[in-house]
């Protein structure tokens, strides 16, 4: 028996089962990358490179694509989305997708069943949807709050890989151990702006919990919230990354540092990268001077 407090996530088989499926009739688009890594401030950063000109030349195309979307009429995606990349339902409000276009393998969006604004605060509701999938999956969770964020989609939607990442470890995941602390704490060798909680075991956390250490991470970076027709949005941009085991929230400036974009997986430790020019910018400026110039400086 479920409750819209206790939803049921689908299974990982199931999501690998509809993975092949979306791959064989070719609705999912997945991008080949040759992984990097740059160590910067402690941390062994992954830095994922298209892996060839055609990819590269596709990648340019979807991005002029996408900007052409903007600035025509929008139409949601994800209502109704493509079927060949519904994975099922998540309780009554939320759906899980496959990411079409994905870099990491099982990319995942938790998506609401109606619409509702990118800019809203994540509730209760949302949370109950993202612990549900952390029962299935050990996954990394994140939101990308807004465009400056990372956000190419104004419904509601959180997102999620596997971890490890294609078999890396979480980067960033040793540094906030090593400093959990009553949350709201800091993490000494982030260079940027963030406030982080300890959650211990997801498993034993409620809802109604998660989205209270969330509101207290918000107000530690000054995320204040306001009222738009009776639901509370975010006073500025910000990403939002949760494990079974911590929360850290950061805010957000900008959503690229010299052309290199930057959503919640930067913080993480995970970059993307379309060529070498970007590779030796990333590499020149170091990881933690781009994520620092994209939020704020600690």
């Amino acid at each position: 028996m479920t409750s819209p407090s206790h939803p049921r996530a689908p299974s990982w088989q199931r999501i690998v089962e509809q993975t092949e499926h979306a791959l064989a009739c070719g609705a999912l688009r997945s991008f080949d990358t040759v992984p990097h890594f740059i160590d910067d401030h402690g941390v062994r950063f992954l830095v994922r490179q298209a892996a060839n000109l055609a990819r590269k030349e596709e990648a340019a195309k979807l991005a002029a694509k996408s900007a052409a979307d903007a600035a025509s009429e929008w139409r949601d995606p994800f209502s109704p989305c493509e079927e060949a990349l519904r994975v099922g339902d998540i309780g009554e409000r939320h759906f899980l997708l496959l990411n079409k276009f994905n870099v990491l393998a099982h990319h995942l969006l938790i998506v609401t069943t109606d619409f509702e604004p990118q800019a809203a605060l994540l509730d209760a509701g949302d949370f109950a949807a993202l612990l549900a999938c952390l029962r299935e999956i050990d996954g990394l969770g994140f939101y990308n709050g807004g465009s400056v964020a990372g956000s190419s989609q104004p419904h509601k939607h959180l997102q999620m890989v596997p971890l490890p990442l294609d078999g890396h470890p979480l980067p960033i995941e040793p540094l906030i151990e090593a400093a959990r602390d009553a949350a709201p704490f800091r993490v000494p060798q982030f260079t940027f702006a963030h406030a982080a909680a300890w959650l211990g075991d997801t498993s034993s956390i409620g809802a109604a919990d998660a989205l209270g250490t969330y509101r207290r991470l918000l107000d530690a970076i000054g995320i204040e919230p306001f009222d738009v027709a009776g639901a509370a949005h975010q006073s500025a941009p910000y990403n939002l990354l949760v494990t079974r085991r911590w929360m850290l929230a950061v805010p957000r400036t900008a959503s690229d540092v010299e052309g290199v974009a930057i959503n919640a997986l930067g913080f993480a430790g995970s970059l993307f990268v379309r060529d070498d020019a970007q590779r030796r910018i990333a590499e020149t400026l170091g990881p933690m001077t781009l994520l620092a110039r994209a939020s704020r400086p600690a």
